[in-house]
């Protein structure tokens, strides 16, 4: 059949009022979903092993999400390759929201800065929000001849390479609170990693491995009970829940040694649940009993919007770029 311009003219009107009505369905589609959401289990993967102080945290997030959501959140431990394996994981995921990355700085800064991973940080995850700052404890076997950082410091000089520092992963943050420690203090230790922070705080506290900078909620309960020494940790300030604890640079100024967590979604997880997830977990950190939680282990509850948590993790790459070249980390770029 013979068509006319007329004729012509007005199918393709057609076909772009259809072009219209089809795009904002793909926008409304991402409401609905969000609007749903979450309509099944969500799974939030920790790339460190149980019992750590990441862990800890995520367990307490997971918790308080399963109430308000009224569905189980379940933490999904994968450790291994200094939290490498996790996060590789983690930007493999669908990006529908029910897998969320609980990371710490060490995996989505330190690691790329000190080997070739499978990710990129700034691609492949999608920030939803800041968590907690957390201070690193450096804490020893209770038999080591040092009560605090300047006796240790003596100690490491006195004994050239026969001090070693644990840490659960080479490129974690307690690894480079090693090095920061050896150059700032001008002392010659050996750096042990481990699979993941039980196996490291385990030997410290068997005594093979003297001592280890570890997140505050992992090693102060065990400090308390005797089985650890605290000796100081890496904060700018002295804790609340440890305030008789000294910080590092108290002996050694400028000293800092902290790591932080953060919450991130697969980057093409849609906005509105990203907005959803976001608005959560600030309402959560807000909350005056549920952030007294985490300061009475030790950490610093902080909340942001998807865009500080980018400018933040700019910065800290920055940061740590030089720690790593001052202290003369391999890596292998």
């Amino acid at each position: 059949m013979k068509r006319n311009l007329s004729d012509i003219t007005a199918v393709a009107a057609l076909a772009m009022l259809s072009g219209v009505a089809l795009g904002p369905p793909d926008a409304n589609a991402q409401t609905r979903a969000a609007q749903a959401y979450p309509a099944r289990p969500v799974r939030i993967l920790v790339p460190n092993t149980a019992g750590s102080g990441m862990d800890m945290v995520t367990r307490l997030i997971a918790q308080r999400l399963t109430e308000v959501w009224g569905q189980q959140v379940v933490v999904d431990n994968r450790p291994g390759a200094a939290g490498i394996v996790g996060h590789e994981i983690a930007a493999r995921a669908a990006p529908g929201g029910y897998t969320l990355l609980f990371a710490a700085s060490s995996g989505v800064i330190i690691s790329p800065l000190l080997t070739k991973v499978t990710y990129d940080s700034f691609r492949d995850f999608g920030p939803v929000s800041l968590v907690v700052i957390s201070p690193q404890m450096l804490v020893s076997h209770p038999s080591l001849p040092a009560n605090n950082v300047e006796e240790l410091v003596a100690l490491a000089r006195a004994k050239p390479r026969q001090l070693h520092c644990a840490s659960p992963g080479t490129g974690t943050s307690n690894h480079l609170g090693c090095e920061t420690l050896k150059v700032m203090a001008g002392i010659d230790i050996v750096h042990v990693p481990y699979k993941g922070t039980s196996p490291a705080i385990t030997d410290v506290m068997g005594g093979q491995v003297q001592f280890m900078f570890n997140s505050m909620p992992a090693v102060w309960p065990l400090a308390k009970a005797g089985k650890l020494r605290a000796l100081a940790h890496g904060g700018t300030k002295r804790s609340p829940a440890a305030p008789n604890v000294p910080t590092v640079a108290e002996t050694i100024p400028g000293f800092q040694c902290v790591t932080w967590y953060a919450l991130f979604a697969p980057r093409a997880t849609s906005q509105p649940i990203v907005a959803q997830v976001n608005a959560e977990m600030v309402k959560m950190l807000n909350d005056p009993p549920f952030a007294r939680k985490l300061a009475d282990q030790g950490q610093d509850p902080q909340s942001s919007t998807p865009a500080e948590l980018t400018a933040h993790m700019r910065a800290e790459s920055d940061r740590f770029a030089r720690v790593i070249k001052a202290a003369g980390v391999a890596t292998a770029q």
